[in-house]
């Protein structure tokens, strides 16, 4: 069926409740919205679903999740894999309560436990309680920082990770055979409960988590030497974080931790922010606010989903205060968690440091300097997660930190994803431990640069939403593979690395070796000067995005090249578009 059909059999099917019926009919005179609700399924990708929220094939509602879910349900089967249930954690966007039922109750209908949180809970602890519940996977209601009229739907395997090939296709696949919505499989929550198949989880998962956190602490006896001195300001963004990260900071016992009073309640509709990302200045403004006036040593926030964590640290000027990029934090953790298990004697031989493929070659010199491996992975934390199972089945390596440049982190195995949690916890810790050694969190971050080298890195984003911006989308990509630029900027080109085709070329000898990592629709250039450009859409949300990076002989330096390399490559690519 063509658009328009789908849109009356939406309209005319008795399947579909009136309420859908009811938002169908109001737009019928406007046929591009038509097009664009029902042109295409909503695509279940490589982790699952994220969309508008809305009535059609191509929306978030509860016909598309219970698609999704039957879909699972039947791989799960497939895999033999029935008898072990499936968590399911949900955040505070419109719409999650809603979603994650519907999820647990075509599971049910489909003889699967679901062990379902009895409220909004953060995505690392979802990643935790597949593991802890020794399920066969785990479905977590979120669209992270996306606008408040966005929702998703992730799906993680027994390893607590995002799902990952031969999974990620297995599902995909299954999802993608349902054509007829009537024959989806769900039931009445009464009965659900009542046969033992819906099972609320809740605050004997919450004691396990945040004892498996407290386990990552390095020095507890530095906190409580400090303990009144560090002040804390952290804002939940309207999400999931506010009571697990309070709870550790109080439990480890940091004594001034000042919430932002705005922004501390679950709302989905986030109403004191345009769309609740760390990363936006405009997600700290009141937290600023309330840092100047109680004289903070940091400020903390985390995404709606409390995977992510977004910092500000103290300057040395009063009223003043450091915005560290996902890169920055990411580093400063990792030098501090990497130094403490160094000091101690417990850093492992065949430790490993993974990042994504984007993040600063900071990182690099980092596991450089402390003797231990740096391995790079595709973007998306589930691949941190693959490699943290490779470890543990192969006996290849020992994990020791991972990051990506999008503001998440882990420290510990507890989880296997982002956790902004333990983030959280111990980027205080370290707070606390360089104040015993009379420096701030901006003194440390000085210091590493003058250890590694003036490191900066950017990112920008070039949206193109609707069929037309994906098709534009894909045509740049492929119009960069057809003519490989010789400089960018006044960098030579030295390697171009294509995920998509498994090569890395050496522009210089034409020599062609392979990238060893998944295939994946991403260009990288390695440049002179040990500068780098990488390229590619965006896996959540309709964009194209640049990565790039730059060495500097000291802050200005550096700051000058990022921006005109950054400057340079975003108009090569709007001259393609």
């Amino acid at each position: 069926m063509d658009y328009k059909e789908l849109y009356n059999e939406w309209l005319t099917n008795p399947y579909f409740d009136d309420d859908t019926k009811t938002e169908l009919e109001r737009i019928q005179d406007d046929e591009k919205e038509i097009e664009d609700r029902f042109y295409k399924e909503l695509e279940f990708g490589t982790a699952g679903l994220r969309g508008v929220i809305g009535a059609g094939t191509n929306r978030m509602n509860i016909y598309t999740v219970r698609k999704a879910t039957q879909g699972l349900a039947n791989y799960i089967i497939k895999m033999h894999g029935q008898d072990r249930g499936v968590a399911i954690a949900y955040d505070s966007r419109h719409m999650s309560p809603e979603f994650a039922d519907e999820a647990a109750l075509c599971l049910n209908a489909n003889g699967i436990k679901a062990y379902v949180f009895e409220s909004l809970r953060p995505t690392p602890e979802l990643s935790f309680a597949v593991r802890e519940l020794k399920c066969i996977a785990g479905i977590n209601v979120t669209a992270s920082h996306n606008p408040s009229e966005y929702n998703g739907y992730k799906v993680y395997w027994e390893d607590g990770a995002q799902i990952t090939p031969p999974h990620d296709v297995g599902i995909m696949d299954a999802v993608s055979a349902l054509r007829d919505y009537n024959k989806l499989k769900t039931m009445k929550k009464e009965e659900a409960l009542a046969e033992g198949l819906y099972i609320p989880i809740g605050q004997e998962i919450d004691d396990k988590y945040i004892e498996a956190l407290k386990k990552q602490v390095k020095n507890p006896e530095i906190i409580k030497e400090v303990q009144k001195d560090i002040k804390i300001v952290y804002t939940p963004l309207h999400g999931t974080g506010n009571i697990p990260v309070r709870r550790v900071l109080k439990e480890l016992g940091f004594e001034n931790v000042y919430v932002v009073e705005e922004q501390e309640k679950p709302d989905g509709a986030f109403p004191t922010v345009s769309y609740p990302n760390p990363e936006s200045e405009e997600a700290f403004q009141l937290a600023v606010q309330l840092g100047n006036k109680v004289g903070a040593d940091l400020l903390l926030a985390t995404d709606p989903d409390a995977d992510r964590l977004g910092v500000y640290v103290k300057g040395s000027k009063p009223g003043t205060y450091h915005i560290l990029t996902g890169n920055m934090s990411g580093c400063l953790i990792a030098e501090y968690e990497i130094s403490q298990l160094k000091e101690k004697g417990q850093l492992p031989e065949d430790g490993a440091f993974i990042k994504s493929i984007v993040s600063t070659n900071l990182a690099n010199d980092i596991a450089k300097y402390y003797g231990i491996e740096l391995i790079e992975v595709l973007t998306g934390f589930k691949y941190i997660g693959e490699k943290m199972l490779e470890f543990e089945t192969k006996h290849t390596g020992t994990y020791v930190f991972g990051f990506e440049e999008s503001y998440g982190c882990l420290i510990g195995t507890h989880a296997r994803d982002k956790d902004a949690v333990v983030a959280t916890m111990a980027l205080c810790e370290a707070a606390a431990y360089y104040k015993t050694k009379g420096m701030s969190l901006w003194d440390k971050m000085k210091e590493m640069y003058n250890r590694y080298g003036y490191w900066r890195d950017g990112v920008e984003a070039i949206t193109l939403k609707g069929k037309e911006g994906i098709e534009k989308i894909q045509s740049t990509l492929k119009q960069l593979r057809k003519q490989v630029p010789e400089t960018i900027k006044d960098y030579k080109v030295l390697s171009v690395r294509d995920y998509e085709n498994d090569t890395v070329k050496n522009m210089e000898t034409g020599e062609v070796t392979v990238t060893g990592l998944p295939k994946s629709n991403v260009l990288y250039y390695d440049l002179s000067e040990e500068a780098w450009v990488c390229i590619r859409p965006s896996g959540t949300e309709p964009k194209l995005k640049i990565y790039y990076g730059v060495k500097g002989s000291d802050f200005q330096d550096a700051d000058t090249k990022l921006k005109e390399l950054g400057d340079y490559v975003v108009d090569m690519i709007h001259r393609m578009l």
